[in-house]
C-alpha cells in the first residue's frame, strides 16, 4: 500500500522547546556546545580504547560500543533541533519523521542492552574472577554486542512498520523537539491499539528485562562483597563498578522520570525537559563519568597527551 493511500500528511511541524525568541541564540549556543562535547568526548573514549593495548579487555570493548551508540543516539535528534532553532524551520518530512523514530528507538535500545551486558561483565569479573577469561572470551563479547544490535533492530523495525500503517489526517503538529512515537500515535485518526501493544511487549523485552538483569547482577555483586567484608575488597569492587553504576543510575533515572511524567498527565514542557536530559545531557555525561572515575582511562589519556607533546617537539 502506498503512503498517500494511508495518510494525507506529507510533513509534520515540530514545535520544539518552549524558548522565548529573544533567548533562541543563547540556547542554540548552549545546545551546540553540549552536542559537540558529546561527540568529541565519546569519540575520545573510543580512540583511547582503540589505541591503548591495555584497554583491549571485554569491559572496554563494551564501553567502546557504548560511546559510539551515545554519539549516534544524540545525533538522531540534536542536529535537527539545532537547525530548527537557527533557521526557524519547524517542518520535517513524513519520511524524515519515520526515520527519526526508527533510529531513536534503535540506538536507545542498543544503549539499554549494552548497559545490561556491561553489568553482566562486572558480575563475572567480581563473582567469578578465576573463570573470567574463559567466560568473557572475544567470541562471547562479539555475540553479546551483535545480539544487542539484532534485538534493537528488530524492536525499532517493528515499531516503525506498525507506525507506517497508521493514517494521519489533518493534525500534523508535534509538541516536541523530535518525532516521539507516543505523540505520533496520539495524532493518528485511527485505532492504535496494536501499536500500543507492541510498545508494551517490546518495552518489556528491551527495557524491563535488561533492567532486571542489571539489578540481579549488582545484587549478586553486593552479596559477594558482603561475604568478604574487607575494606580492600569493597574499594576494589567500587572502583570496578562505580563508573558503570553511575551511568546506569543516570540512564534509568531519566527514563523513570520521563515515564512518571507522562503517566501523571503533566505538561508537555516538563516532558520535553526530561526528554532533553535523556537524549542530550546523558550521552554527554557518560564519557566524563568514565574518565573521572576510571583510573585506566585517565592513564591512557595522560599517555596520549604526553605522546602528542613529544611528537609536537
Amino acid at each position: 500500500m502506498r503512503r498517500e493511500n494511508q495518510s494525507s500528511v506529507s510533513e509534520f511541524l515540530l514545535l520544539g522547546l518552549p524558548i522565548p525568541p529573544e533567548q533562541q541564540g543563547v540556547f542554540f549556543a548552549l545546545f551546540l556546545g553540549v552536542y559537540l562535547t558529546t561527540v568529541l568526548g565519546n569519540l575520545l573514549i573510543f580512540l583511547l580504547i582503540r589505541l591503548d593495548p591495555r584497554l583491549h579487555t571485554p569491559m572496554y570493548f563494551f564501553l567502546k560500543h557504548l560511546a559510539l551508540t551515545d554519539v549516534s543516539f544524540s545525533s538522531v535528534t540534536v542536529p535537527k533541533m539545532l537547525m530548527n532553532m537557527q533557521v526557524q524551520c519547524q517542518s520535517i518530512t513524513y519520511a524524515g519523521c519515520i526515520s527519526q523514530v526508527y533510529f531513536y528507538i534503535l540506538f536507545g535500545c542498543v544503549d539499554n542492552l549494552l548497559l545490561a551486558v556491561m553489568s553482566y561483565d562486572r558480575y563475572v569479573a567480581i563473582c567469578h574472577p578465576l573463570h573470567y577469561t574463559t567466560i568473557m572470551m572475544e567470541r562471547a563479547c562479539v555475540l553479546l554486542v551483535a545480539g544487542s544490535w539484532i534485538l534493537s533492530c528488530g524492536s525499532a523495525l517493528l515499531h516503525t512498520l506498525l507506525l507506517a500503517q497508521v493514517p494521519f489526517c489533518d493534525d500534523n503538529i508535534i509538541p516536541h523537539f523530535f518525532c516521539s512515537l507516543p505523540i505520533l500515535l496520539k495524532l493518528s485518526c485511527s485505532d492504535t491499539s496494536l501499536n500500543e501493544l507492541a510498545i508494551f511487549t517490546a518495552g518489556a523485552a528491551v527495557v524491563i528485562l535488561p533492567l532486571t538483569g542489571i539489578l540481579v547482577s549488582y545484587g549478586r555483586i553486593g552479596v559477594s562483597i558482603l561475604r568478604v567484608p574487607s575494606t580492600k575488597g569493597i574499594c576494589r569492587a567500587l572502583s570496578t563498578c562505580g563508573s558503570h553504576l553511575s551511568v546506569v543510575s543516570l540512564f534509568y533515572g531519566t527514563i523513570m522520570a520521563l515515564y512518571f511524567s507522562s503517566s501523571s498527565g503533566n505538561s508537555n514542557d516538563k516532558d520535553m525537559i526530561i526528554s532533553l536530559m535523556y537524549t542530550v545531557v546523558t550521552p554527554m555525561l557518560n564519557p566524563f563519568i568514565y574518565s573521572l572515575r576510571n583510573r585506566d582511562i585517565k592513564l591512557a589519556l595522560g599517555i596520549l597527551f604526553r605522546n602528542n607533546q613529544l611528537f609536537a617537539k
